[in-house]
């Protein structure tokens, strides 16, 4: 379980670089690094049970008992403050994703992220292609449609235009 979270851990770090436009704030990777930190803690205690379990411990048995019970309770806490804040750190994402998309002009760093996240999530705009009538690229193209990268990959010449949106 301990190398599962670990390679968990490491791939959120990895996937991490290719959304940090989205993600500006620096505590984005945190949950990563608890992740990683956990299955360290998770191969001792692992380890501290095996040990007591060939001895026949009742000290480290006990001790491993408390250690469990412990993770229990953080793992509880952890899901209710989960819970409860999940519509701010959705509100916050949308603010944060509102902006970058805001900042899209088909050339630099951040329109290439935005690019790539429409066509691996299989996506357009932040909510529906509809977000992109609020931004500053799509009032400056007057052509009435939004990037290619909103197209359905299985649709041939697709313009992005919003008169077809079956395409996008």
């Amino acid at each position: 379980a301990a190398a599962g979270l670990s390679y968990v851990g490491a791939y959120v770090i990895n996937t991490y670089k290719s959304y940090d436009n989205f993600l500006h704030d620096k505590y984005a990777p945190l949950p990563a690094a608890i992740i990683i930190c956990v299955a360290v803690v998770m191969f001792v205690i692992g380890l501290i049970g095996c040990c007591a379990t060939f001895r026949e411990s009742r000290i480290g048995l006990g001790l491993f008992l408390s250690i469990i019970l412990v993770i229990f309770i953080a793992e509880v806490s952890a899901f209710v403050l989960g819970f409860v804040y999940r519509e701010k750190v959705k509100t916050d994402v949308q603010s944060t994703m509102h902006s970058v998309f805001e900042k899209y002009d088909g050339k630099n760093p951040e329109s290439t992220v935005v690019d790539y996240l429409q066509e691996q999530l299989h996506c357009c705009g932040v909510k529906n292609y509809s977000d992109w009538t609020a931004t500053q690229w799509f009032n400056s193209t007057g052509n009435n449609s939004v990037p290619l990268s909103c197209c359905r990959q299985e649709t041939k010449n697709c313009t992005g235009r919003l008169d077809q949106p079956q395409e996008l």
